[in-house]
């Protein structure tokens, strides 16, 4: 296995922050993207090792371990495990490697001392190497970039992640920020170990004029004077289609009215939405003329008279 460099893969160095790794994955997975790049095979490579660098560097302890033990870095634990043992003096737990042979194993590349260690190359009969020590893959953790009015309502759509189209259904109601785990679809286990699984975390990006509190929606309304007035009829955009509201007479600015069921779907629970709160916004009259000017002062004085 080829050792990969994860910093020069995102065009880094070891004193990058989580900030620097964040954005230089962002760049270079929309660089590489396949969506972006179809049947070029060698951006869908980048796009690969873009993914696993990620994985591997924006998770603390995962990337505390790679700085020290580099592409071994999977089996840390194991070693340092190993380490623990042979210095309480055990001797079953290598297959009766001595501590002189342990320490050739510590002077030499890790990548040795792990195969003897798991690979079979050990024969004693208490040994690591004997009983083909099983390790589950390694978690894979993705972001999915979508519009508020993609995850109005429930659908399919296949990801790319690591070279493999993974076709899921994304339920309505996702929320922003929200990470769902997919089972199996993480790296590869070690001696026949169970997969690793997937991490989907959801950015939801808000391009509409409503604004999303959990399961509820709020938006401004403006109406005219003479509605608040007088009261009215109005049509109003709700999220998925248009409702005609009579307006009660003297309604005042910044009013709330609640339309229920109205807002967006409740996640993982089919024909249950939140509510829609509309905060009218009484509009003043420009551009008045003369007749114009002369009713409202006529209508002050009325007023005042009261």
């Amino acid at each position: 296995m080829d050792f990969i460099d994860y910093y020069k893969v995102l065009g880094l160095d070891q004193s990058a922050t989580v900030a620097d790794i964040k954005k230089a994955y962002r760049k270079l997975a929309r660089k590489y993207h396949p969506d972006l790049n179809p049947n070029d095979k060698e951006a869908g490579m980048k796009f690969k090792q873009v993914n696993e660098a990620n994985e591997v560097l924006s998770h603390p302890e995962n990337r505390k371990k790679y700085d020290q033990y580099g592409k071994d870095w999977k089996h840390a634990d194991q070693f340092e495990e190993a380490q623990r043992s042979q210095r309480r003096g055990s001797t079953g737990g290598f297959g009766g490697t001595s501590s002189q042979g342990y320490e050739q194993y510590a002077d030499s590349d890790f990548s040795d001392f792990f195969e003897s260690m798991f690979g079979g190359a050990a024969s004693g009969s208490g040994g690591f190497g004997s009983r083909q020590t099983r390790f589950r893959g390694q978690d894979f953790n993705a972001e999915l970039h979508l519009d508020l009015r993609d995850v109005y309502e429930s659908h399919k759509r296949t990801l790319t992640v690591n070279g493999k189209n993974i076709r899921i259904t994304i339920p309505a109601g996702v929320e922003n920020g929200q990470t769902i785990r997919i089972k199996n679809y993480g790296g590869p286990g070690v001696n026949g170990g169970p997969n690793g699984d997937l991490l989907i975390t959801f950015i939801i990006n808000n391009n509409t004029e409503f604004k999303r509190d959990q399961n509820d929606l709020y938006k401004d309304v403006e109406i005219s004077i003479y509605d608040a007035v007088l009261g009215g009829e109005i049509t109003v955009e709700t999220f998925n289609g248009k409702v005609k509201l009579k307006v009660k007479p003297e309604t005042e600015n910044g009013t709330t009215v609640k339309l229920k069921g109205k807002g967006f779907p409740v996640y993982k629970k089919s024909g249950k939405f939140g509510d829609l709160y509309l905060n009218y916004k009484i509009t003043v009259p420009k551009n008045l003329s003369t007749k114009e000017k002369e009713l409202f002062t006529e209508l002050a004085g009325l007023h005042n008279k009261k």
